[in-house]
């Protein structure tokens, strides 16, 4: 087993969570939800990026609007829908509750073996 496939397994994982999280409060453009995640260090490309956030505009937590750039063609910017925001705060507790729950036992394995 290789150790790269299950970092990369573990961060397409959360990464709808990401790119939700990303979008709170502000529309963006693709490129800047990259650059967020790739500042991150999840290493994304625009081959993953965009089937899921058409995934997820489909499912209706996501919408689109077009801006027009001075620096070219108009621009997709995405924000979170009504139920989408609903949707992230649910997925925050979880992700609380399992971030928990991971260093509750995660900690006390290292605390038993040390």
């Amino acid at each position: 087993m290789k150790i790269e496939n299950t970092k990369a397994q573990m961060r397409k994982g959360v990464l709808e969570y990401c790119i939700l999280s990303v979008l709170k409060g502000e529309d963006k453009y693709t490129s800047e939800i990259l650059a967020t995640l790739k500042d991150a260090k999840m290493l994304v490309v625009e081959g993953t990026i965009y089937p899921l956030l058409t995934r997820l505009k489909n499912a209706g937590l996501l919408t689109y609007r077009w801006e027009e750039s001075s620096s070219g063609p108009p621009r997709k910017y995405y924000g979170l829908t009504d139920t989408g925001v609903q949707f992230l705060n649910e997925l925050n507790t979880t992700w609380d509750e399992l971030r928990n729950a991971v260093n509750l036992v995660t900690n006390s394995k290292k605390t038993n073996n040390e």
